[in-house]
């Protein structure tokens, strides 16, 4: 009687470890998105600052084009409830639709970073690249610096898929899945703003 009293004393003790170390992670990522918070602000504060100084090349006007920047907004917006949807099933230990909600969640992710990619090369072959002007350097730096982060969470949703096939819904996958979450959401917000800032603003 009493070795099993110990045992299960043990086990949640155990168990109390591995959740203050999955919440000290993800406070620490909060930290973290705080940082980012940081440098998206220096790099909008630098894009109003050089909005105007277009040096004889093309305004806002003349490069956005309006309906196709919404079709990228929408394929990001949409990839986050998909995410919604991977985290509810990873709240119900079901392994097999989180895979499946993240997939979705990461076509819809490399779809607008292939949007982008296109859009840039476009304005490249037109002879509007970074070097042109202040104004299409604080617009590239801008929204690049925001497609490296969609890059880079696309990377580490397909190293989650492969741990939950591999592994399941443990602590430490959660934990990574919880992380990747604030993520996802964090870079819609900020393409919310470099949306109404630089595209909506920049045709009105």
């Amino acid at each position: 009687m009493t070795n099993t009293i110990l045992e299960k004393d043990i086990a949640h003790t155990h168990e109390q470890g591995h959740e203050d170390a999955g919440s000290l992670r993800i406070f620490g990522f909060w930290i973290y998105l705080m940082t980012d918070c940081i440098l998206f602000a220096t790099l909008f504060a630098g894009y109003a600052v050089l909005r105007d100084s277009v040096a004889g090349g093309p305004s806002t006007v003349d490069i956005f084009e309006l309906p196709y920047v919404l079709t990228e907004t929408m394929l990001l917006l949409f990839s986050s409830i998909t995410y919604g949807y991977a985290m509810l099933a990873m709240n119900r230990n079901e392994p097999k639709y989180v895979i499946r909600w993240l997939g979705l969640t990461f076509l819809l992710g490399l779809g607008f970073i292939g949007m982008e990619i296109n859009e840039f090369h476009h304005l490249i072959q037109e002879g509007y690249g970074p070097d042109r002007s202040a104004f299409l350097t604080g617009f590239f730096t801008l929204v690049g610096t925001h497609g490296a982060h969609v890059a880079t969470g696309l990377i580490w949703m397909a190293v989650l898929m492969v741990q939950v096939r591999s592994s399941g819904i443990t602590d430490s996958t959660s934990t990574r899945l919880s992380c990747l979450s604030l993520f996802w959401h964090f870079l819609d917000v900020v393409w919310i703003c470099v949306f109404t800032v630089v595209y909506l603003l920049g045709v009105v």
